[in-house]
């Protein structure tokens, strides 16, 4: 079970989802987010996490070119796109030797034709961020094929039964592990991890 853990902002909470286990840490840039990082801080964050440890960078509606200076100024590994990008932006960011994660909300998700299998997909509640969860037997008729991941309302308490449910190959979780609104937990991260690793 692959583990994201994201809008992070302090050394404290990074720190904790590494040692807890997680797969993934994010970071996001997408304006207006209650989790809002800038590139500089970012960096530092994501130089205390080993290689063996993803750093996503999370965007919404953004110029590509800008997308790509934030996230080589930071210098994670993976870009996160929320949004209408076309195949073409995922396409020119491998190039640029980021992996890539395509989020959609799952009524988006059902309504399109995703033709390019070489992004992760991420399929979220329709307000991203928000602890919002959705009922994921709309997936049921078209399950996700490939590598995918959960996310929308999830935390410690839901997340083992999510995953059971649903069968993603893996969980993102932010606004489940905030003591408040933008806030990390170091203890609910630790807690998330286990319980999706348990499930």
């Amino acid at each position: 079970m692959y583990v994201k853990i994201c809008g992070l902002r302090t050394a404290e909470t990074v720190d904790a989802a590494v040692e807890a286990g997680a797969d993934a840490v994010g970071f996001v840039f997408a304006p207006g987010s209650p989790r809002l990082i800038e590139a500089q801080a970012a960096c530092a964050l994501a130089a205390r996490v080993p290689g063996t440890v993803e750093t996503v960078g999370v965007f919404r509606g953004q110029p590509v070119e800008e997308v790509l200076a934030t996230a080589s100024s930071a210098r994670l590994t993976t870009i996160q796109l929320h949004g209408d990008e076309e195949d073409e932006d995922f396409e020119r960011l491998r190039a640029e030797g980021f992996r890539t994660i395509r989020a959609l909300s799952w009524d988006v998700y059902l309504a399109r034709a995703l033709t390019d299998p070489l992004d992760r997909l991420l399929i979220d509640a329709p307000l991203p961020g928000n602890g919002t969860r959705f009922d994921t037997d709309l997936l049921l008729d078209r399950p996700p094929r490939g590598f995918w991941l959960l996310a929308g309302g999830l935390d410690p308490a839901n997340v083992a039964g999510a995953v059971r449910s649903a069968a993603p190959k893996g969980v993102d979780v932010s606004s489940g592990v905030e003591s408040s609104k933008g806030v990390k937990s170091a203890d609910l991260i630790r807690r998330f991890v286990a319980a999706a690793r348990n499930a």
